[in-house]
């Protein structure tokens, strides 16, 4: 493996104001060492403000509106949780189109805490191995989901982990299985 396995590869980030920041950061700067292009897509105007320790954190630059991306222009996603973050993100109906593209795209995903939960809503938790708490379980259970009582699964190119997972556990499983991922749809192609 170089020590860019990212090079070329552009992650979205899609998160709404209330994300949980550090979900975010810590792949992010992960990704960005491995070369990759990190681009934050929301539904908010200009900037998008997280959440950090239970109260507003920093703000973020947009880099793409919601309304306007593709899952075609991105290699892979990360979504992180913050429940004000998925409300609103559970309100714009350009969030179900986005994520599908991914799921239907075999692309790398990255669903962290309540954004798990968005996979349920895109109808896309069908038959995928998912991490769950038992405030989450039952919806995904309902959606068709194998939920697992575990901080951090992987099914495929999909990540889930809950609120509770070590960020560096996350920080390294994100860059593992996006660097493998990619670089298996790189070889093929």
């Amino acid at each position: 493996m170089t020590d860019k396995p990212l090079a070329q590869k552009t992650i979205a980030v899609l998160a709404a104001n209330g994300f949980e920041e550090t979900e975010m950061t810590e792949p992010q700067r992960a990704l960005l060492a491995a070369g990759a292009v990190v681009k934050l897509v929301s539904p908010e105007q200009a900037l998008v403000n997280g959440w950090h320790g239970g109260s507003w954190g920093h703000y973020f630059p947009v880099d793409v509106p919601l309304s306007s991306s593709l899952a075609a222009d991105f290699d892979a996603l990360i979504v992180p949780g913050g429940e004000r973050s998925v409300q609103k993100l559970l309100g714009t109906p350009h969030m179900q189109r986005f994520l599908r593209g991914f799921v239907d795209g075999d692309k790398p995903i990255a669903v962290i805490g309540g954004s798990i939960n968005l996979l349920a809503v895109a109808d896309r938790a069908k038959g995928r191995k998912l991490a769950a708490d038992e405030n989450t379980a039952e919806a995904l259970g309902n959606a068709g989901a194998e939920t697992l009582d575990q901080a951090l699964v992987v099914d495929g190119a999909l990540i889930s982990a809950r609120d509770d997972v070590e960020t560096g556990a996350l920080r390294d499983e994100v860059l593992r299985v996006f660097s493998e991922r990619l670089g298996d749809m790189a070889e093929a192609a």
